[in-house]
């Protein structure tokens, strides 16, 4: 429970501070891109 909630307060934190890659092509990405969205879904997944 601890775990999850502190996920959920990671994820606060990245929609604030991380841009958002929801209207771009996954392909076009650069690497670090492709990071941020791996890094982002990987906190998602965990804090639901």
């Amino acid at each position: 429970m601890k775990n999850k909630f502190a996920f959920k307060i990671l994820a606060r934190i990245n929609k604030l501070i991380l841009p958002s890659m929801i209207r771009k092509d996954l392909y076009n990405l650069s690497t670090i891109q492709k990071a941020i969205v791996g890094y982002r879904y990987w906190v998602t997944k965990n804090s639901l």
